[in-house]
């Protein structure tokens, strides 16, 4: 029978109002049911139960499993108990994988008071905010602790972690920072002997280039590029470490992840950092000292005189003075970013990328702090 017949019967059931029982023919598939879609539809909820006999049904598909469980669902929400009988397997199986997926849509829950929720968010991050400086401030404590027994021999360096870490930190990072830094002079004594061609005093480019590489470009750039590249890389090993579980084995075998993993990267990265600071500066006053010589005609010997001439030896000084504490900064922000993974993989990626912008952020907000601290102090 390739169509569908409906017959309704209506068996009287005393003291109910009588029962109700449905009877389907035929294929109930999605060629067929439309003929009697409607006549379903024109039924009314009443009596006492509906019983849907799919004895007779050949064939069924999902959307005569659909239309059946709809009919029950419909009936039974208006108070008449429905059921189905003389179902095959087949039809079993799917009416039952129907109901399973019969599920409300979620209703988005009415949006508050927009002030109200704006504040929430405020308190959340600044809660968020609070818990981070916290377990940096404990981190720090620990790390400063071991620091300390370590420089005063209670505690061993790890001397081969150590010169590992100086070889990745420093030298590894000898080609970027000089080509940096090397075009960041030839940029500076460019800008500069354009403005200052206007006034005549092309000679004063010197000045302009001395000064300020050896006092902040120079570390400055030099901080953020190591930064941007090792303070990443501490926090994706780290973390890798902590996902692993192999930070875990190290403290139940009675080893430090503080003495093993972060000591001996502070210590490198303050040592990199401070003869990383010297040579980016140097190449910074190369590549400008080739530029004034090639646009200017301003020869290497003035060139050098001239620098002797206008840059204090101070200014040498606070660059110095600067780059070990830019270190210490950067690899105590990428390893406690890295302690601090957590789940997944994605989190080794967000706590890497915290680690690159923490650090930059507090280099620069550091370096503004140090130039208004010497030139309160007279080295202007």
């Amino acid at each position: 029978m390739n169509t569908v017949a409906l017959a309704v019967f209506f068996e009287d059931d005393a003291g109910t109002g009588g029962a109700r029982r449905l009877t389907l023919h035929g294929r109930l598939t999605m060629a067929h049911i439309g003929d009697i879609a409607g006549p379903l539809r024109a039924l009314a909820p009443g009596g006492g139960t509906l019983a849907i006999d799919l004895g007779p049904v050949d064939r069924i598909d999902t959307a005569g499993a659909w239309m059946v469980h709809r009919l029950v669902t419909d009936w039974s929400a208006a108070g008449v108990p429905a059921t189905v009988e003389n179902a095959s397997d087949d039809a079993k199986r799917l009416i039952a994988e129907v109901a399973t997926n019969d599920k409300p849509m979620a209703v988005r829950p009415p949006a508050g008071n927009p002030a109200i929720v704006r504040l929430e968010r405020i308190g959340g991050a600044v809660v968020l905010a609070s818990d981070n400086i916290g377990n940096f401030l404990a981190f720090l404590g620990q790390t400063l602790v071991v620091l300390g027994q370590t420089l005063i021999r209670r505690r061993s360096l790890r001397w081969n972690a150590f010169i590992h870490q100086c070889e990745s930190i420093g030298v590894n990072a000898l080609g970027i920072v000089g080509l940096l830094l090397f075009l960041v002079g030839m940029v500076v004594a460019q800008q500069g002997a354009v403005q200052l061609r206007q006034f005549g005093a092309e000679v004063f480019v010197v000045n302009l280039i001395g000064r300020s590489t050896f006092r902040e470009l120079g570390i400055l750039l030099t901080a953020i590029m190591v930064a941007g590249r090792s303070s990443s890389a501490f926090a994706a090993q780290i973390g890798s470490m902590k996902l692993n579980q192999e930070i875990d084995a190290m403290e139940i075998i009675g080893m430090s992840p503080i003495e093993v993993l972060v000591v001996p990267r502070v210590l490198a990265m303050g040592l990199m950092l401070l003869m990383l600071g010297f040579y980016g500066a140097f190449m910074a006053v190369l590549g400008g000292g080739l530029y004034v010589w090639v646009a200017l005609d301003i020869p290497p010997v003035s060139y050098v005189q001239r620098l002797q001439e206008v840059v204090p030896l101070s200014d040498f000084v606070i660059g110095l003075v600067k780059a070990p504490v830019f270190g210490v900064v950067i690899a105590m922000m990428g390893c406690f970013q890295g302690m601090q993974v957590t789940g997944n993989a994605e989190s080794v990626g967000a706590r890497t990328t915290r680690a690159v912008v923490e650090s930059i952020f507090v280099v620069i907000v550091l370096d503004a702090f140090f130039a208004v601290f010497f030139s309160a102090l007279g080295f202007n």
